[in-house]
Protein backbone atom coordinates (compact mmCIF):
# COMPACT_ATOMS: atom_id res chain seq x y z
CA UNK A 1 0.00 0.00 0.00
CA UNK A 2 2.90 2.34 0.70
CA UNK A 3 4.07 1.88 -2.88
CA UNK A 4 0.59 2.67 -4.09
CA UNK A 5 0.08 5.86 -2.10
CA UNK A 6 2.16 8.99 -2.04
CA UNK A 7 3.02 10.54 1.31
CA UNK A 8 0.13 12.13 3.15
CA UNK A 9 -0.37 13.10 6.77
CA UNK A 10 -1.50 10.10 8.77
CA UNK A 11 -4.40 12.08 10.22
CA UNK A 12 -5.63 13.31 6.85
CA UNK A 13 -5.50 9.88 5.28
CA UNK A 14 -7.20 8.27 8.27
CA UNK A 15 -9.98 10.88 8.21
CA UNK A 16 -10.78 10.22 4.54
CA UNK A 17 -10.77 6.45 5.05
CA UNK A 18 -13.07 6.69 8.08
CA UNK A 19 -15.53 8.90 6.19
CA UNK A 20 -15.65 6.47 3.27
CA UNK A 21 -16.02 3.41 5.50
CA UNK A 22 -18.93 5.05 7.33
CA UNK A 23 -20.52 5.97 4.00
CA UNK A 24 -20.24 2.44 2.63
CA UNK A 25 -21.45 0.97 5.91
CA UNK A 26 -24.60 3.09 5.81
CA UNK A 27 -25.33 2.11 2.21
CA UNK A 28 -24.98 -1.60 2.91
CA UNK A 29 -27.05 -1.38 6.11
CA UNK A 30 -29.89 0.23 4.15
CA UNK A 31 -29.68 -2.53 1.55
CA UNK A 32 -30.01 -5.19 4.23
CA UNK A 33 -32.85 -3.29 5.93
CA UNK A 34 -34.80 -3.11 2.65
CA UNK A 35 -34.68 -6.86 2.00
CA UNK A 36 -38.23 -7.12 3.33
CA UNK A 37 -39.39 -4.80 0.53
CA UNK A 38 -37.76 -6.99 -2.13
CA UNK A 39 -39.61 -10.27 -1.65
CA UNK A 40 -41.53 -10.13 -4.94
CA UNK A 41 -40.84 -8.78 -8.42
CA UNK A 42 -42.96 -5.66 -8.01
CA UNK A 43 -41.19 -4.82 -4.77
CA UNK A 44 -37.71 -5.59 -6.08
CA UNK A 45 -38.08 -3.62 -9.34
CA UNK A 46 -40.51 -0.82 -8.40
CA UNK A 47 -40.66 -0.70 -4.61
CA UNK A 48 -44.31 -1.78 -4.75
CA UNK A 49 -45.23 1.39 -6.73
CA UNK A 50 -45.50 3.18 -3.39
CA UNK A 51 -42.45 5.44 -3.36
CA UNK A 52 -43.05 8.99 -2.14
CA UNK A 53 -42.12 12.31 -3.83
CA UNK A 54 -38.85 12.99 -1.99
CA UNK A 55 -37.40 9.53 -2.60
CA UNK A 56 -38.56 9.51 -6.23
CA UNK A 57 -37.31 13.03 -6.98
CA UNK A 58 -33.92 12.34 -5.42
CA UNK A 59 -33.72 8.97 -7.17
CA UNK A 60 -34.39 10.74 -10.46
CA UNK A 61 -31.82 13.45 -9.76
CA UNK A 62 -29.06 11.21 -8.48
CA UNK A 63 -29.53 8.81 -11.40
CA UNK A 64 -29.30 11.82 -13.71
CA UNK A 65 -26.12 13.36 -12.29
CA UNK A 66 -23.10 11.17 -11.68
CA UNK A 67 -19.30 11.30 -11.83
CA UNK A 68 -19.80 11.55 -15.59
CA UNK A 69 -21.29 15.00 -15.02
CA UNK A 70 -19.04 16.15 -12.19
CA UNK A 71 -15.72 14.89 -13.57
CA UNK A 72 -16.22 14.38 -17.32
CA UNK A 73 -18.83 16.79 -18.62
CA UNK A 74 -18.17 19.65 -16.19
CA UNK A 75 -14.45 19.47 -16.96
CA UNK A 76 -14.73 19.22 -20.73
CA UNK A 77 -17.56 21.66 -21.34
CA UNK A 78 -16.44 24.10 -18.69
CA UNK A 79 -13.09 24.25 -20.47
CA UNK A 80 -14.70 24.64 -23.92
CA UNK A 81 -17.50 27.08 -23.05
CA UNK A 82 -16.31 28.84 -19.90
CA UNK A 83 -18.95 29.90 -17.37
CA UNK A 84 -21.57 29.70 -20.15
CA UNK A 85 -21.50 25.94 -19.51
CA UNK A 86 -23.87 26.78 -16.63
CA UNK A 87 -26.59 26.86 -19.31
CA UNK A 88 -26.23 23.08 -19.57
CA UNK A 89 -27.19 22.76 -15.90
CA UNK A 90 -30.11 25.13 -16.39
CA UNK A 91 -31.24 23.10 -19.40
CA UNK A 92 -30.99 19.93 -17.33
CA UNK A 93 -33.21 21.51 -14.67
CA UNK A 94 -35.85 22.98 -16.99
CA UNK A 95 -35.97 20.54 -19.91
CA UNK A 96 -34.48 17.43 -18.35
CA UNK A 97 -36.31 17.63 -15.01
CA UNK A 98 -39.23 20.09 -14.89
CA UNK A 99 -40.71 19.42 -18.36
CA UNK A 100 -39.88 15.72 -18.20
CA UNK A 101 -41.94 15.37 -15.02
CA UNK A 102 -44.77 17.53 -16.37
CA UNK A 103 -45.02 15.83 -19.77
CA UNK A 104 -44.16 12.24 -18.87
CA UNK A 105 -44.73 11.81 -15.13
CA UNK A 106 -48.46 11.35 -14.74
CA UNK A 107 -49.19 9.62 -18.04
CA UNK A 108 -46.31 7.20 -17.56
CA UNK A 109 -47.48 6.29 -14.06
CA UNK A 110 -51.10 5.77 -15.13
CA UNK A 111 -50.52 3.85 -18.35
CA UNK A 112 -47.75 1.59 -17.03
CA UNK A 113 -49.92 0.53 -14.10
CA UNK A 114 -52.87 -0.04 -16.44
CA UNK A 115 -50.70 -2.22 -18.70
CA UNK A 116 -48.93 -3.78 -15.69
CA UNK A 117 -45.50 -3.04 -17.16
CA UNK A 118 -42.35 -2.80 -15.06
CA UNK A 119 -39.76 -1.86 -17.71
CA UNK A 120 -39.60 0.27 -20.84
CA UNK A 121 -39.29 -2.74 -23.20
CA UNK A 122 -42.31 -4.28 -21.48
CA UNK A 123 -44.18 -1.02 -22.15
CA UNK A 124 -43.32 -1.16 -25.85
CA UNK A 125 -44.40 -4.80 -26.02
CA UNK A 126 -47.82 -4.25 -24.44
CA UNK A 127 -48.55 -0.74 -25.71
CA UNK A 128 -47.96 -1.80 -29.32
CA UNK A 129 -48.98 -5.44 -28.87
CA UNK A 130 -45.64 -6.62 -30.21
CA UNK A 131 -43.33 -9.17 -28.54
CA UNK A 132 -40.75 -8.36 -31.24
CA UNK A 133 -40.54 -4.69 -30.21
CA UNK A 134 -40.20 -5.79 -26.60
CA UNK A 135 -37.25 -8.08 -27.38
CA UNK A 136 -35.49 -5.60 -29.68
CA UNK A 137 -35.76 -2.77 -27.16
CA UNK A 138 -34.53 -5.05 -24.35
CA UNK A 139 -31.42 -5.90 -26.37
CA UNK A 140 -30.79 -2.19 -27.09
CA UNK A 141 -31.10 -1.39 -23.37
CA UNK A 142 -28.64 -4.09 -22.35
CA UNK A 143 -26.02 -3.22 -24.98
CA UNK A 144 -26.01 0.55 -24.64
CA UNK A 145 -26.26 0.80 -20.86
CA UNK A 146 -22.88 -0.91 -20.57
CA UNK A 147 -20.69 1.95 -21.94
CA UNK A 148 -22.64 4.41 -19.78
CA UNK A 149 -21.92 2.34 -16.68
CA UNK A 150 -18.25 2.00 -17.62
CA UNK A 151 -17.95 5.78 -17.79
CA UNK A 152 -19.05 6.05 -14.15
CA UNK A 153 -16.08 4.04 -12.95
CA UNK A 154 -13.69 6.19 -14.95
CA UNK A 155 -14.72 9.49 -13.41
CA UNK A 156 -14.65 8.17 -9.86
CA UNK A 157 -11.20 6.64 -10.06
CA UNK A 158 -9.60 9.86 -11.31
CA UNK A 159 -10.80 11.72 -8.24
CA UNK A 160 -9.56 9.00 -5.91
CA UNK A 161 -6.13 9.21 -7.51
CA UNK A 162 -5.97 12.88 -6.51
CA UNK A 163 -7.65 12.58 -3.11
CA UNK A 164 -5.47 9.76 -1.84
CA UNK A 165 -2.31 10.55 -3.74
CA UNK A 166 -2.06 7.27 -5.64
CA UNK A 167 1.30 6.94 -7.35
CA UNK A 168 0.36 4.04 -9.61
CA UNK A 169 -2.69 5.36 -11.45
CA UNK A 170 -3.63 2.18 -13.32
CA UNK A 171 -3.35 -0.04 -10.24
CA UNK A 172 -5.34 2.49 -8.22
CA UNK A 173 -7.96 2.61 -10.95
CA UNK A 174 -8.46 -1.16 -10.92
CA UNK A 175 -8.65 -1.22 -7.11
CA UNK A 176 -11.29 1.51 -6.99
CA UNK A 177 -13.38 0.00 -9.77
CA UNK A 178 -13.46 -3.38 -8.02
CA UNK A 179 -14.36 -1.91 -4.60
CA UNK A 180 -17.12 0.29 -6.00
CA UNK A 181 -18.57 -2.55 -8.08
CA UNK A 182 -18.68 -4.96 -5.13
CA UNK A 183 -20.20 -2.54 -2.62
CA UNK A 184 -22.83 -1.19 -5.02
CA UNK A 185 -23.75 -4.74 -5.95
CA UNK A 186 -24.24 -5.71 -2.32
CA UNK A 187 -26.88 -3.12 -1.46
CA UNK A 188 -28.76 -3.35 -4.77
CA UNK A 189 -28.84 -7.16 -4.70
CA UNK A 190 -30.03 -7.12 -1.10
CA UNK A 191 -32.70 -4.42 -1.19
CA UNK A 192 -33.67 -3.82 -4.81
CA UNK A 193 -35.39 -0.59 -5.83
CA UNK A 194 -36.31 0.56 -2.32
CA UNK A 195 -32.71 0.27 -1.12
CA UNK A 196 -31.65 2.22 -4.17
CA UNK A 197 -34.27 4.92 -3.56
CA UNK A 198 -33.41 5.41 0.13
CA UNK A 199 -29.70 5.44 -0.60
CA UNK A 200 -30.32 7.89 -3.44
CA UNK A 201 -32.03 10.24 -0.98
CA UNK A 202 -29.06 10.18 1.40
CA UNK A 203 -26.60 10.45 -1.47
CA UNK A 204 -28.59 13.35 -2.91
CA UNK A 205 -28.27 15.31 0.33
CA UNK A 206 -24.51 14.72 0.25
CA UNK A 207 -24.42 15.98 -3.34
CA UNK A 208 -26.35 19.15 -2.50
CA UNK A 209 -24.13 20.04 0.44
CA UNK A 210 -20.95 18.95 -1.30
CA UNK A 211 -21.36 20.93 -4.52
CA UNK A 212 -22.09 24.17 -2.62
CA UNK A 213 -19.01 23.63 -0.44
CA UNK A 214 -16.78 22.86 -3.44
CA UNK A 215 -17.86 25.97 -5.37
CA UNK A 216 -17.27 28.16 -2.32
CA UNK A 217 -13.81 26.68 -1.75
CA UNK A 218 -12.72 26.94 -5.41
CA UNK A 219 -13.87 30.56 -5.76
CA UNK A 220 -12.26 31.46 -2.43
CA UNK A 221 -8.96 30.09 -3.70
CA UNK A 222 -9.18 32.61 -6.58
CA UNK A 223 -10.11 35.61 -4.45
CA UNK A 224 -13.87 35.39 -4.91
CA UNK A 225 -16.29 35.30 -7.84
CA UNK A 226 -15.55 38.69 -9.40
CA UNK A 227 -11.79 38.27 -9.23
CA UNK A 228 -12.05 34.76 -10.68
CA UNK A 229 -14.16 36.08 -13.57
CA UNK A 230 -11.72 38.91 -14.18
CA UNK A 231 -8.71 36.59 -14.17
CA UNK A 232 -10.48 34.21 -16.55
CA UNK A 233 -11.29 37.02 -18.99
CA UNK A 234 -7.76 38.42 -18.83
CA UNK A 235 -5.95 35.11 -19.24
CA UNK A 236 -8.20 33.33 -21.73
CA UNK A 237 -10.49 35.91 -23.31
CA UNK A 238 -13.82 37.55 -22.62
CA UNK A 239 -15.73 34.79 -24.46
CA UNK A 240 -15.13 32.43 -21.53
CA UNK A 241 -17.03 34.76 -19.23
CA UNK A 242 -19.72 35.73 -21.75
CA UNK A 243 -23.38 34.78 -21.81
CA UNK A 244 -23.14 32.32 -24.72
CA UNK A 245 -19.55 31.16 -24.39
CA UNK A 246 -16.90 30.47 -26.96
CA UNK A 247 -18.84 27.81 -28.92
CA UNK A 248 -22.59 28.61 -28.77
CA UNK A 249 -23.72 26.13 -31.45
CA UNK A 250 -21.95 23.20 -29.85
CA UNK A 251 -23.29 24.37 -26.48
CA UNK A 252 -26.82 24.08 -27.86
CA UNK A 253 -26.24 20.46 -28.91
CA UNK A 254 -24.83 19.57 -25.49
CA UNK A 255 -27.90 21.04 -23.80
CA UNK A 256 -30.21 19.03 -26.07
CA UNK A 257 -28.40 15.72 -25.51
CA UNK A 258 -28.05 16.02 -21.75
CA UNK A 259 -31.55 17.48 -21.17
CA UNK A 260 -33.97 16.08 -23.75
CA UNK A 261 -32.11 12.77 -23.67
CA UNK A 262 -33.48 11.89 -20.23
CA UNK A 263 -36.95 11.56 -21.74
CA UNK A 264 -35.87 8.40 -23.52
CA UNK A 265 -33.56 6.79 -20.97
CA UNK A 266 -35.15 3.69 -19.37
CA UNK A 267 -33.42 4.16 -16.01
CA UNK A 268 -34.84 7.71 -15.79
CA UNK A 269 -38.37 7.09 -17.06
CA UNK A 270 -38.58 4.06 -14.80
CA UNK A 271 -38.68 6.36 -11.77
CA UNK A 272 -42.18 7.48 -12.82
CA UNK A 273 -43.41 3.87 -12.72
CA UNK A 274 -42.84 3.66 -8.97
CA UNK A 275 -44.19 6.94 -7.58
CA UNK A 276 -47.12 6.58 -5.19
CA UNK A 277 -49.76 9.15 -6.16
CA UNK A 278 -50.61 12.10 -8.39
CA UNK A 279 -50.03 14.55 -5.58
CA UNK A 280 -46.58 13.03 -5.14
CA UNK A 281 -45.87 13.66 -8.82
CA UNK A 282 -46.58 17.38 -8.37
CA UNK A 283 -44.30 17.57 -5.34
CA UNK A 284 -41.65 15.47 -7.02
CA UNK A 285 -41.62 17.84 -10.00
CA UNK A 286 -40.65 20.78 -7.81
CA UNK A 287 -38.12 18.86 -5.73
CA UNK A 288 -36.44 17.31 -8.77
CA UNK A 289 -36.16 20.68 -10.55
CA UNK A 290 -34.60 22.43 -7.56
CA UNK A 291 -32.19 19.53 -7.08
CA UNK A 292 -31.09 19.81 -10.70
CA UNK A 293 -30.57 23.57 -10.48
CA UNK A 294 -28.21 23.20 -7.53
CA UNK A 295 -26.34 20.04 -8.55
CA UNK A 296 -26.19 20.32 -12.35
CA UNK A 297 -26.01 24.10 -12.42
CA UNK A 298 -23.34 24.02 -9.74
CA UNK A 299 -21.23 21.36 -11.48
CA UNK A 300 -21.14 23.16 -14.82
CA UNK A 301 -20.63 26.56 -13.20
CA UNK A 302 -17.66 25.09 -11.34
CA UNK A 303 -16.26 23.60 -14.54
CA UNK A 304 -16.33 27.04 -16.16
CA UNK A 305 -13.31 28.03 -14.04
CA UNK A 306 -11.23 25.03 -15.09
CA UNK A 307 -8.92 27.18 -17.23
CA UNK A 308 -7.74 29.00 -14.11
CA UNK A 309 -6.20 25.75 -12.88
CA UNK A 310 -5.32 23.85 -16.08
CA UNK A 311 -3.90 25.74 -19.05
CA UNK A 312 -3.21 22.81 -21.35
CA UNK A 313 -4.85 19.60 -20.09
CA UNK A 314 -3.59 16.21 -21.23
CA UNK A 315 -7.26 15.17 -21.38
CA UNK A 316 -10.53 16.76 -20.34
CA UNK A 317 -11.23 14.16 -17.64
CA UNK A 318 -8.24 15.39 -15.62
CA UNK A 319 -9.43 19.02 -15.33
CA UNK A 320 -11.78 18.78 -12.34
CA UNK A 321 -9.50 16.47 -10.30
CA UNK A 322 -6.58 18.86 -10.94
CA UNK A 323 -8.73 21.84 -9.96
CA UNK A 324 -9.72 20.17 -6.69
CA UNK A 325 -6.15 19.12 -5.96
CA UNK A 326 -4.94 22.73 -6.27
CA UNK A 327 -7.90 24.49 -4.62
CA UNK A 328 -8.83 22.18 -1.74
CA UNK A 329 -6.45 22.12 1.22
CA UNK A 330 -8.78 20.68 3.86
CA UNK A 331 -8.69 16.89 4.30
CA UNK A 332 -12.24 16.99 5.64
CA UNK A 333 -13.54 18.89 2.60
CA UNK A 334 -11.68 16.57 0.25
CA UNK A 335 -13.33 13.67 2.06
CA UNK A 336 -16.72 15.30 1.48
CA UNK A 337 -15.89 15.70 -2.21
CA UNK A 338 -14.89 12.04 -2.51
CA UNK A 339 -18.19 11.02 -0.89
CA UNK A 340 -20.02 13.46 -3.18
CA UNK A 341 -18.67 11.77 -6.29
CA UNK A 342 -19.14 8.33 -4.72
CA UNK A 343 -22.78 9.25 -4.06
CA UNK A 344 -23.30 10.50 -7.59
CA UNK A 345 -21.66 7.45 -9.13
CA UNK A 346 -23.17 4.74 -6.94
CA UNK A 347 -26.70 6.12 -7.25
CA UNK A 348 -26.47 6.16 -11.03
CA UNK A 349 -24.74 2.78 -11.16
CA UNK A 350 -27.40 1.16 -8.98
CA UNK A 351 -30.17 2.51 -11.20
CA UNK A 352 -28.44 1.33 -14.36
CA UNK A 353 -27.72 -2.21 -13.18
CA UNK A 354 -31.22 -2.62 -11.75
CA UNK A 355 -32.73 -1.45 -15.05
CA UNK A 356 -30.55 -3.78 -17.10
CA UNK A 357 -31.05 -6.89 -14.94
CA UNK A 358 -34.82 -6.41 -14.68
CA UNK A 359 -35.07 -5.83 -18.43
CA UNK A 360 -33.17 -9.01 -19.28
CA UNK A 361 -35.11 -11.08 -16.77
CA UNK A 362 -38.64 -9.83 -17.41
CA UNK A 363 -38.39 -9.00 -21.11
CA UNK A 364 -36.02 -11.62 -22.53
CA UNK A 365 -35.60 -14.62 -20.26
CA UNK A 366 -39.19 -14.84 -19.04
CA UNK A 367 -41.38 -16.50 -21.70
CA UNK A 368 -38.67 -16.47 -24.39
CA UNK A 369 -36.00 -18.56 -22.64
CA UNK A 370 -37.80 -20.03 -19.64
CA UNK A 371 -41.50 -20.87 -19.75
CA UNK A 372 -43.61 -18.35 -17.88
CA UNK A 373 -45.21 -20.95 -15.60
CA UNK A 374 -41.74 -21.95 -14.39
CA UNK A 375 -40.70 -18.36 -13.65
CA UNK A 376 -41.91 -18.03 -10.08
CA UNK A 377 -41.47 -14.76 -8.20
CA UNK A 378 -38.49 -16.17 -6.29
CA UNK A 379 -36.84 -17.45 -9.47
CA UNK A 380 -37.28 -14.11 -11.23
CA UNK A 381 -35.69 -12.23 -8.31
CA UNK A 382 -32.86 -14.77 -8.16
CA UNK A 383 -32.15 -14.36 -11.88
CA UNK A 384 -32.22 -10.56 -11.56
CA UNK A 385 -29.72 -10.72 -8.72
CA UNK A 386 -27.41 -12.97 -10.72
CA UNK A 387 -27.64 -10.65 -13.72
CA UNK A 388 -26.87 -7.68 -11.49
CA UNK A 389 -23.54 -9.32 -10.74
CA UNK A 390 -22.94 -10.13 -14.41
CA UNK A 391 -23.78 -6.62 -15.58
CA UNK A 392 -21.55 -4.96 -12.97
CA UNK A 393 -18.70 -7.34 -13.83
CA UNK A 394 -18.95 -6.62 -17.57
CA UNK A 395 -19.10 -2.86 -17.03
CA UNK A 396 -16.17 -2.89 -14.63
CA UNK A 397 -14.09 -4.95 -17.06
CA UNK A 398 -14.83 -2.57 -19.94
CA UNK A 399 -13.98 0.39 -17.70
CA UNK A 400 -10.59 -1.13 -16.87
CA UNK A 401 -9.84 -1.93 -20.52
CA UNK A 402 -10.95 1.56 -21.55
CA UNK A 403 -8.62 3.13 -19.00
CA UNK A 404 -5.57 1.02 -19.80
CA UNK A 405 -5.86 1.52 -23.57
CA UNK A 406 -7.19 5.10 -23.30
CA UNK A 407 -10.09 4.26 -25.62
CA UNK A 408 -12.29 7.30 -25.08
CA UNK A 409 -12.96 10.23 -22.82
CA UNK A 410 -15.92 10.07 -20.47
CA UNK A 411 -18.04 12.52 -22.46
CA UNK A 412 -17.62 10.56 -25.70
CA UNK A 413 -18.36 7.23 -24.01
CA UNK A 414 -21.52 8.57 -22.43
CA UNK A 415 -22.55 10.41 -25.60
CA UNK A 416 -22.77 7.16 -27.57
CA UNK A 417 -24.86 5.52 -24.85
CA UNK A 418 -27.25 8.44 -24.33
CA UNK A 419 -27.57 9.09 -28.05
CA UNK A 420 -28.46 5.50 -28.91
CA UNK A 421 -30.92 4.96 -26.07
CA UNK A 422 -32.64 8.34 -26.27
CA UNK A 423 -32.51 8.39 -30.07
CA UNK A 424 -34.18 4.98 -30.23
CA UNK A 425 -36.73 5.34 -27.42
CA UNK A 426 -37.64 8.99 -26.88
CA UNK A 427 -40.04 9.49 -29.78
CA UNK A 428 -41.73 6.04 -29.65
CA UNK A 429 -42.25 6.34 -25.88
CA UNK A 430 -43.46 9.95 -25.90
CA UNK A 431 -45.88 9.51 -28.79
CA UNK A 432 -46.93 6.12 -27.42
CA UNK A 433 -48.18 7.87 -24.28
CA UNK A 434 -50.13 10.56 -26.12
CA UNK A 435 -51.19 9.30 -29.55
CA UNK A 436 -53.37 6.36 -30.55
CA UNK A 437 -52.08 6.43 -34.11
CA UNK A 438 -48.45 5.50 -33.56
CA UNK A 439 -47.72 2.39 -35.62
CA UNK A 440 -45.43 -0.58 -35.08
CA UNK A 441 -43.52 0.35 -38.23
CA UNK A 442 -42.87 3.85 -36.84
CA UNK A 443 -41.60 2.46 -33.52
CA UNK A 444 -39.32 -0.04 -35.27
CA UNK A 445 -38.03 2.72 -37.54
CA UNK A 446 -37.28 4.89 -34.51
CA UNK A 447 -35.34 2.05 -32.87
CA UNK A 448 -33.31 1.44 -36.02
CA UNK A 449 -32.57 5.12 -36.57
CA UNK A 450 -31.22 5.64 -33.06
CA UNK A 451 -28.95 2.60 -33.12
CA UNK A 452 -27.67 2.99 -36.70
CA UNK A 453 -26.83 6.68 -36.38
CA UNK A 454 -24.94 6.24 -33.11
CA UNK A 455 -23.08 3.19 -34.39
CA UNK A 456 -22.01 5.26 -37.38
CA UNK A 457 -20.77 7.93 -34.97
CA UNK A 458 -18.77 5.36 -33.00
CA UNK A 459 -17.20 3.78 -36.11
CA UNK A 460 -16.43 7.24 -37.49
CA UNK A 461 -14.54 8.10 -34.31
CA UNK A 462 -12.67 4.78 -34.18
CA UNK A 463 -11.54 5.23 -37.78
CA UNK A 464 -10.35 8.78 -37.10
CA UNK A 465 -12.41 10.20 -39.98
CA UNK A 466 -12.76 13.96 -40.42
CA UNK A 467 -14.98 14.39 -43.48
CA UNK A 468 -17.99 15.64 -41.45
CA UNK A 469 -16.18 18.57 -39.88
CA UNK A 470 -17.34 22.05 -40.84
CA UNK A 471 -16.42 25.63 -39.98
CA UNK A 472 -19.41 27.90 -39.34
CA UNK A 473 -19.65 31.55 -40.32
CA UNK A 474 -18.98 32.45 -36.70
CA UNK A 475 -15.60 30.74 -36.92
CA UNK A 476 -16.74 27.81 -34.77
CA UNK A 477 -15.59 24.39 -36.05
CA UNK A 478 -17.94 21.45 -35.48
CA UNK A 479 -17.58 17.74 -36.08
CA UNK A 480 -21.13 16.69 -36.94
CA UNK A 481 -20.30 13.03 -36.39
CA UNK A 482 -19.35 13.78 -32.78
CA UNK A 483 -21.43 11.50 -30.53
CA UNK A 484 -22.95 14.48 -28.71
CA UNK A 485 -24.00 16.34 -31.86
CA UNK A 486 -25.09 13.13 -33.57
CA UNK A 487 -27.12 12.05 -30.54
CA UNK A 488 -28.89 15.41 -30.38
CA UNK A 489 -29.70 15.37 -34.09
CA UNK A 490 -30.85 11.77 -33.78
CA UNK A 491 -33.42 12.66 -31.10
CA UNK A 492 -34.71 15.65 -33.03
CA UNK A 493 -34.93 13.61 -36.23
CA UNK A 494 -36.87 10.73 -34.66
CA UNK A 495 -39.33 13.18 -33.08
CA UNK A 496 -40.19 14.14 -36.67
CA UNK A 497 -39.73 10.69 -38.19
CA UNK A 498 -42.07 8.68 -35.92
CA UNK A 499 -45.27 10.71 -36.56
CA UNK A 500 -44.47 10.91 -40.29
CA UNK A 501 -44.00 7.15 -40.62
CA UNK A 502 -47.11 6.60 -38.48
CA UNK A 503 -49.18 8.79 -40.79
CA UNK A 504 -47.92 6.86 -43.82
CA UNK A 505 -48.48 3.38 -42.35
CA UNK A 506 -51.50 3.74 -40.05
CA UNK A 507 -54.22 2.83 -42.55
CA UNK A 508 -52.13 -0.04 -43.91
CA UNK A 509 -51.57 -1.56 -40.47
CA UNK A 510 -55.25 -1.23 -39.54
CA UNK A 511 -56.32 -2.78 -42.85
CA UNK A 512 -53.92 -5.72 -42.49
CA UNK A 513 -54.83 -6.30 -38.85
CA UNK A 514 -51.34 -5.38 -37.65
CA UNK A 515 -52.79 -2.59 -35.52
CA UNK A 516 -56.11 -2.98 -33.70
CA UNK A 517 -57.77 0.39 -32.91
CA UNK A 518 -60.04 -1.28 -30.34
CA UNK A 519 -57.05 -2.53 -28.33
CA UNK A 520 -55.52 0.92 -28.52
CA UNK A 521 -58.76 2.51 -27.30
CA UNK A 522 -58.79 0.11 -24.36
CA UNK A 523 -55.21 1.05 -23.46
CA UNK A 524 -56.03 4.76 -23.50
CA UNK A 525 -59.22 4.21 -21.49
CA UNK A 526 -57.00 4.42 -18.38
CA UNK A 527 -57.02 8.21 -18.79
CA UNK A 528 -60.83 8.38 -18.89
CA UNK A 529 -61.66 6.36 -15.81
CA UNK A 530 -63.23 7.87 -12.70
CA UNK A 531 -61.56 7.57 -9.32
CA UNK A 532 -63.61 7.75 -6.11
CA UNK A 533 -61.75 9.14 -3.13
CA UNK A 534 -62.72 9.81 0.47
CA UNK A 535 -63.96 13.25 1.51
CA UNK A 536 -60.80 13.93 3.53
CA UNK A 537 -58.72 13.65 0.33
CA UNK A 538 -60.88 16.00 -1.74
CA UNK A 539 -62.47 18.37 0.78
CA UNK A 540 -61.12 21.43 -1.04
CA UNK A 541 -62.92 20.54 -4.27
CA UNK A 542 -66.00 19.47 -2.28
CA UNK A 543 -66.33 22.92 -0.67
CA UNK A 544 -65.85 24.63 -4.05
CA UNK A 545 -68.68 22.51 -5.52
CA UNK A 546 -71.01 23.47 -2.65
CA UNK A 547 -70.34 27.19 -3.20
CA UNK A 548 -71.15 26.79 -6.89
Amino acid sequence: MQNLLSEQTAGGLALKIIMIVLFFGAMIAIGIYCRRKATDVNGFVLGGRSVGPWLTAFAYGTSYFSAVIFIGYAGQFGYLFGVASTWIGIGNAVLGSLLAWVVLGRRTRVMTQHLDTKTMPDFFGKRFDSPALKIISAVIVFIFLIPYTASLFNGLSRLFTVAFGFTNENLAYILIVVIMAILTGIYVIAGGYMATAINDFIQGIVMLVGIVAVIAAVLASQGGLMQAMGTLATNDGWEYTSFFGAMPVFLFFVIILTSLGTWGLPQMVGKFYAIKSEDDIKKGTIISTLFAIVVAGGCYFLGGFGRLFVSNPKDFDSIIPTMLDKAITSDFLMGIIVILVLSASMSTLSGLVLTSSSTLTLDLIKKHVVKEEKMTEKKQILIMRILLVVFIAISATIAIIQKIYNFSEIASLMGVSWGALAGAFLAPFLYGLYSKKVTKAAVATGFATGVIIMMFSLIYKLCGATFMKATLSTGETLDFANSIIMGSLCMIFTLIEVPVVSALTYKFEVKKGILDPKKTDEIFSCFNGKVVVSLKDSIGNFIKDIKK
